[in-house]
């Protein structure tokens, strides 16, 4: 054979464009994304479990990138799939100040079918932008 694979040079990860009419669905529904990334059957997911979280930044695109990484956050440290089902944001002082309220359950293999393990949102090509229809953002999760 004249060729190797190099595992520590190629990285795998995965894209996804989200869009709504609004802020507010847009980021609950590139929530939706990045947890549908790592679980196949979103619908499998018991709303047993309340989070609310706020955060706050200067740049809306920034705003939904630490959004998603909270997400992750939860998965990472409690093992839960979250999914969210509020989000408000406004701005006061200059800044873009986020509330959400997530539900979900504890990682179940048995019911919860696994694709990948998401590690981070990355910067590479993060996008967010409004459009005639609404908003839509891009986003590479890193695996």
């Amino acid at each position: 054979m004249s060729y190797e694979f190099l595992e520590d040079i190629a990285i795998a990860d995965i894209a996804f464009r989200a869009w709504g009419k609004d802020l507010g669905e847009l980021f609950v529904a590139a929530g939706d994304a990045t947890l549908n990334a790592m679980i196949d059957n979103l619908e499998a997911i018991k709303l047993k479990e309340t989070r609310t979280f706020s955060l706050e930044n200067d740049e809306l695109d920034l705003l939904l990138f630490n959004f998603l990484q909270e997400l992750i956050y939860y998965k990472d440290s409690e093992q839960l799939l979250l999914r969210v089902q509020q989000v408000q944001i406004e701005q006061k002082n200059g800044k873009r100040q986020l509330s959400a309220v997530a539900q979900g359950e504890k990682l179940d293999p048995q019911r919860h079918q696994q694709r990948v393990d998401v590690k981070a949102v990355t910067l590479h090509r993060f996008q967010l932008e409004k459009t005639d229809e609404g908003w839509t953002a891009m986003a590479i999760l890193d695996i």
